[in-house]
């Protein structure tokens, strides 16, 4: 069997694990550096930074390399990962790379509020126009692709209000018109959809939640296929961007585990998103993997699992009553991220300019690893002060 035959849960275990890396140790150990010593001028003027050259700190060690390279190992047809301190970084530099003045970007309506702030100040400052879609437009997108667009960025499913997007039909769409695609995968992992088997250009992830999975390091990944790749490297060095080896020999050790934490997660989150889809001061439960959420039918012809976050409405609510509901939860923190081991509970307030805004009783959940029943008995009770 060779590596890329290996099966994904395999490739976790055993990715970025190089005996050139580690020695007689099971994980690359923590190389910290900035100055890397050669033996001669002529050595220092000659290769190309890249995986596995010793260059300058910046550009990494074995301990960053194991990582890049076990998440490109989840991509099948990938080129290569960069990595990031933060996922926002992992978004905006290809986007930064990609586009220039003149140019329009397509963004879902439903994208992520940091992502949103950046296009329409940052890229706006710098010449680029972003123009918002609705993220179930699927195929339709065709008819958006104008002559300076250069970028469809997608995110499935969505931030807060969980919309899945056709990812292939609008990969397709753009890849015909010689438009690049990509998608924000925090949600799902490589393991539950692998992006870049499904069209995508190049796909990026907040390494902090699931691959980090303790809430304790920030990390961003963007893995892209040959065509871009290189260029997207070369933005991250450009801009400095350098993830430290402490912060990747955790994300290393994280993604080991990975896909039986997922597992739990997806097992938890269901349980607990069928028992409030019949509680009745819930109105909408939004999860891709219950049938009425926008986009489910994708979902299940494409995702191979679904993962611990989720959103639900409560029926009727006004902000005043949402927000004491999010107040009285015991287990639930109140805080941003999510895909740690903890579980979270935060009321949203989604912003959108093209499809309909969701009622103002939105609440966004992260289920942990705590014991679901518990979560249940929790969310129960402050249910019945909604009920009073």
């Amino acid at each position: 069997m060779t590596d890329r035959e290996r099966r994904p849960r395999t490739k976790l275990v055993e990715g970025g694990r190089r005996k050139e890396w580690r020695g007689r140790l099971v994980n690359p150990p923590v190389e910290r550096a900035s100055t890397i010593l050669f033996e001669s001028a002529s050595e220092l003027e000659s290769g190309r930074p890249g995986l596995g050259t010793y260059r300058y700190g910046l550009q990494g060690t074995a301990t960053q390399w194991a990582l890049a390279e076990a998440l490109t190992e989840l991509e099948p047809g990938a080129a290569g990962t960069a990595l990031y301190s933060s996922g926002m970084a992992a978004i905006t530099t290809p986007l930064l790379s990609l586009l220039s003045p003149g140019d329009e970007l397509l963004a879902p309506d439903n994208v992520y509020g940091p992502t949103r702030r950046f296009c329409d100040a940052f890229l706006k400052r710098h010449g680029v126009a972003t123009r918002y879609y609705d993220p179930l437009i699927g195929r339709g997108i065709d008819d958006l692709i104008g002559d300076t667009t250069r970028v469809v960025l997608l995110e499935s499913p969505g931030s807060l209000t969980m919309e899945v997007q056709d990812v292939p039909a609008i990969c397709a769409a753009a890849r015909s018109r010689d438009v690049v695609t990509l998608l924000d995968n925090t949600w799902a992992t490589p393991l539950f959809f692998p992006a870049i088997a499904a069209g995508v250009d190049v796909t990026m992830i907040a390494a902090t939640k699931y691959v980090g999975g303790h809430a304790d390091v920030m990390l961003g990944a963007a893995t892209a296929t040959a065509g871009y790749f290189d260029g997207i490297q070369e933005a991250t060095w450009n801009l400095g961007h350098c993830l430290s080896p402490d912060d990747a020999w955790l994300g290393s050790r994280g993604l080991r585990t990975m896909a039986v934490r997922l597992k739990q997660h997806e097992e938890s989150a269901l349980t607990i998103a069928e028992w409030l889809k019949a509680q009745p001061q819930v109105g909408r439960v939004l999860h891709p993997a219950i049938a009425d959420c926008p986009g489910h039918e994708i979902w299940k012809r494409d995702f191979k699992g679904s993962s611990g976050l989720f959103s639900f409405e409560l029926e009727g609510a006004d902000r005043e009553q949402r927000n004491a509901f999010v107040d009285r939860l015991n287990l639930f923190g109140i805080g941003y991220s999510w895909g740690g081991y903890e579980s979270l509970a935060i009321p949203v307030d989604p912003y959108r300019t093209v499809t309909k805004p969701p009622a103002d009783s939105l609440i966004r959940l992260h289920i942990g690893l705590e014991d679901p029943q518990d979560l249940i008995d929790d969310l129960a009770k402050s249910l019945r002060g909604v009920r009073a």
